[in-house]
């Protein structure tokens, strides 16, 4: 049985702060469903219907564990791991009521993380052996992002930035009011030089004009197929190149082929669809 994770989860405080919330939204002033029971050991286990990308545990474990410190939580499974549909992800023993009032809220988390990490393992095995690097963005559920970012990483994917602290990025609107590309690059290195710096360009001479200062990495949006490939030539490795928007399963390796570094890609975290999963009471089949 897999005590592993591949990778840290957000801090502590950021989990159970998650957490807090989710279950004050929940149980409110009480569970009165869950009150009915008797209060008496017993055993669940957690079911993965589908087959997916395991992601969540975190959670999971701090639903639980607010309610019943002594739950014992037995994983079968670590973050990240490929399960099929019928696989039974993890054992509990605790108390009747406190595991089923965690129920809804710690598969809410599991389920939502598991099909960030689910999806974004798809994009990231569509454009394996390309060299290609699939970046998630800032359109994240509120509250939720380093949740989230953590399930990119655990699904394969690569984490873009967190917010608007840690890069600088220039798009279509900071280059317009800081009248222009040359402009607003001397200004961001002017004011933030420790910071990295990404460039959206609209065209081939606004890529050559990123290029001559320098930055960390260039933003080809909405460039078609020819202009793309032009623009890999001319970059020619000196910065990576970035492709975001109008990308999907069905098109993402045609854009990898063509040479760019990084496809960032909203739908991992915008496009929720959440893996079908299930706590039952008792031992688990088989």
């Amino acid at each position: 049985m897999s005590t592993l994770s591949p990778l840290p989860a957000p801090p502590e405080a950021v989990v159970q702060d998650d957490v807090h919330r989710a279950l004050a939204e929940d149980i409110g002033t009480g569970d009165v469903s869950a009150a009915l029971l008797p209060d008496v050991a017993d055993n669940a286990y957690l079911l993965c219907k589908q087959d997916a990308a395991v992601c969540g545990r975190p959670w999971f474990d701090a639903c639980h564990r607010a309610l019943d410190p002594a739950v014992a939580i037995d994983w079968r499974v670590h973050e990240g791991q490929r399960v099929t549909a019928g696989t039974v992800l993890a054992t509990l023993s605790g108390r009747a009521r406190t595991l089923v009032s965690a129920e809804r809220t710690s598969l809410n988390f599991m389920q939502t993380l598991s099909g960030t990490a689910t999806i974004t393992a798809a994009f990231v095995d569509a454009v394996r052996g390309t060299g290609t690097r699939i970046l998630d963005t800032r359109k994240t559920i509120p509250g939720l992002r380093l949740a989230q970012k953590y399930a990119v990483r655990c699904g394969g994917g690569d984490n873009h930035r967190i917010g608007l602290f840690d890069m600088v990025m220039l798009k279509e609107n900071h280059v317009r009011a800081a009248g222009g590309i040359t402009a607003a690059m001397q200004a961001a290195r002017a004011l933030h030089p420790e910071l990295p710096l990404v460039v959206e360009v609209e065209t081939l001479d606004e890529l050559r004009d990123a290029l001559a200062i320098g930055c960390t990495r260039i933003l080809i949006d909405d460039f078609d197929a020819d202009m793309r490939r032009e623009a890999v030539r001319i970059a020619a490795g000196q910065v990576p190149l970035e492709v975001s928007g109008m990308v999907d399963l069905s098109t993402v390796r045609g854009v990898a082929e063509d040479g760019v570094d990084c496809i960032s890609i909203g739908a991992l975290t915008k496009h929720v669809q959440a893996v079908d999963l299930s706590l039952k009471l008792g031992p688990p089949p088989g």
